[in-house]
């Protein structure tokens, strides 16, 4: 009886041996799973990130273009209107 016995030990320990590989693999697995989830928020936020900047900027050429049109629409009426001006002031002016 002492071999089975032996033999039931060295199962028993097999088994067990398996067990805490097959709890550690998870433990590696779990820690894998957290970094990776970990860098794709990173990644996600760095994103978010980038895309707030390139909307503020976009919104600040927006407002810049806007102002350079609305100066030179300016001055072009401005202009137009000095030349209407000196215009009538020609007609009216004796020659």
């Amino acid at each position: 009886m002492g071999n089975q016995e032996e033999q039931s030990l060295k199962e028993v320990r097999r088994t067990e041996k398996r067990a805490a590989e097959e709890a550690e693999q998870l433990a590696k697995e779990q820690v894998r799973k957290k970094v990776y989830l970990a860098r794709e928020q990173a990644i996600e936020e760095a994103q978010k990130e980038k895309e707030a900047r390139r909307s503020e900027k976009r919104a600040t050429e927006e407002i810049e273009q806007l102002a350079r049109e609305k100066a030179r629409r300016e001055a072009y009426l401005d202009r137009e209107k000095a030349t209407a001006e000196d215009q009538k002031a020609k007609k009216q002016s004796p020659e």
